[in-house]
């Protein structure tokens, strides 16, 4: 087992249900329902990923790989830019703030850190002899 992976996978998905419980019982009194599509899209993509870090956490003790170490930041950096970016915006949205452009970039950025994980993880697991 590799443990920084099982560790951050395990905090993220318990974020995960936080989040998503917040959303469904917290923010529907202040966000419309397209706002609250976008904040649930972030708890998604979150979960999905928490649990590609807790596989990981497993394929790194057969496949100790720094690509697996690799894709681990990946997913956590994803995780951070996409979700984190979906949580945001609504959030600030809602009080009319206006969010510049180029903060608009940190949501592709983190979806590219998405990418970049699934990548590492296949570059990990094709180096692994059968």
């Amino acid at each position: 087992m590799y443990k920084p992976a099982m560790t951050a996978g395990a905090i993220f998905a318990a974020l995960a249900v936080m989040l998503g419980a917040f959303a469904a019982h917290g923010l529907t009194k202040v966000l419309p329902p397209e706002k609250i599509d976008v904040f649930q899209k972030g708890v998604t993509y979150q979960f999905y990923h928490s649990f590609a870090l807790l596989i990981i956490g497993i394929a790194y003790s057969a496949y100790p790989f720094k690509s697996l170490e690799n894709a681990m930041i990946m997913f956590i950096l994803g995780i951070i830019c996409f979700s984190g970016s979906l949580y945001l915006y609504p959030l600030l949205e809602v009080k009319n703030v206006v969010i510049p452009t180029i903060a608009r970039l940190v949501t592709p950025l983190g979806g590219l850190f998405y990418i970049g994980g699934w990548v590492l993880f296949l570059v990990g697991i094709l180096k692994a002899k059968s």
